[in-house]
């Protein structure tokens, strides 16, 4: 459907990001990452929900430390956050990190980052460069007038070229500003430098009801020009909404499939029934069921089976009661307060 920019493929342990692969995605746990059952409870409930690959601050040795306990307890690659200490970077690696996310420009000096860049080759970890509009340098913010698209671009070329230069290749690129057009112009300009995979996202989003409009205003933007390997979407709030706004998007897309997709009309004079209600009680109902089906719920005859007749199953609404129909055919008449559970049977047999 969208053509997608060609890319190498980087291993997240046994997770491919670029090349044909699907596009992943991520979240990042807010808990202390020293806090190992905590830590482990919450990877868990994203594991749950389609994470498929998970990032944690190590911001200290404790944290990283507590690396091969939490491995022992996911089963997802498992990506080290670090800033300016090399030498976690290094205990990260000798733990058992699956990916890295460094700042290769914020870490030391060239021997430091070849040491860094010697192990993860190694041991075939991925290093994630991440370029973001609020920590670019300052000669970069005078130069090109502020944290633009291009100050981005350069800030991570000037990085990623530090790791080529230690031989390094297994890299991820990540250019986010919480300013949607400098992230699409600066995805759009590295797309004609480097084959490297990108992870995308709008960073600092804000709480899930801005922050998931947002964040999809962006991604979707940068999906259908093809750009995009691996995503996070960042909001002030539970990562588990992160995750399941992520596969929203991906499954609005049709770029990737999971679960029921969920049909509804927005309701207008012609309905007669509490089809909002009806909407979030199916919606509560199928959450999680792991079909490959669509289910539509619409409020009279006009948009269903009519306008949804491409849906698997779904309800058409009447007076005080509802048709339910199977890929645009009719298949029996149901009185309202019964709707939800024989839309549940007939659900069940597919």
């Amino acid at each position: 459907m969208y053509n997608r920019r060609k890319s190498k493929t980087v291993y997240f342990s046994k997770q491919p990001v670029g090349g044909n692969s699907l596009i992943s995605i991520q979240s990042m746990c807010n808990t202390k990452t020293e806090n190992i059952k905590a830590t482990v409870a919450q990877i868990k409930e994203l594991e749950a929900v389609g994470c498929e690959i998970i990032r944690v601050a190590i911001p200290n040795k404790k944290a990283a430390a507590a690396i091969p306990a939490i491995k022992k307890e996911i089963k997802i690659p498992l990506v080290a956050d670090i800033h300016f200490d090399y030498r976690l970077a290094l205990m990260a690696v000798a733990n058992g990190i699956d990916a890295l996310r460094i700042n290769p420009g914020n870490i030391g000096n060239e021997k430091r980052v070849k040491e860094v860049a010697l192990a993860c080759k190694e041991k075939k970890i991925p290093i994630r460069v991440g370029s973001n509009s609020g920590s670019l340098a300052k000669e970069l913010l005078k130069k090109h007038g502020g944290p633009t698209a291009e100050a981005m671009v350069e800030s991570a070329l000037k990085n990623i070229k530090i790791l080529e230069a230690n031989d390094f290749y297994d890299i991820v690129i990540s250019l986010k500003s919480s300013h949607i057009p400098a992230t699409i112009k600066a995805y759009q300009l590295m797309a004609k430098k480097v084959d490297y995979p990108f992870h995308i996202g709008i960073t600092e989003a804000g709480t899930p009801g801005r922050g998931t409009i947002k964040s999809a205003a962006g991604i979707a933007a940068l999906l259908t020009q093809g750009l995009g390997d691996t995503l996070r979407i960042s909001l002030t709030g539970s990562p588990v909404q992160e995750v399941k706004a992520a596969w929203q998007i991906l499954k609005s897309l049709e770029l990737r499939k999971k679960g029921v997709n969920i049909i509804s009309c927005p309701t207008c004079g012609r309905t007669n029934i509490d089809l909002i209600s009806l909407a979030e009680k199916v919606e509560k109902e199928l959450r999680g069921l792991d079909k490959d089906i669509t289910v539509a719920v619409m409020g009279c005859a006009v948009n269903g089976p009519g306008e949804a007749k491409e849906a698997d199953i779904g309800i058409a609404g009447g007076q005080d009661s509802g048709l339910i129909f199977k890929s645009g055919k009719i298949i029996k008449k149901v009185e309202e307060d019964k709707l939800l559970s024989e839309l549940l049977k007939e659900i069940n047999k597919l």
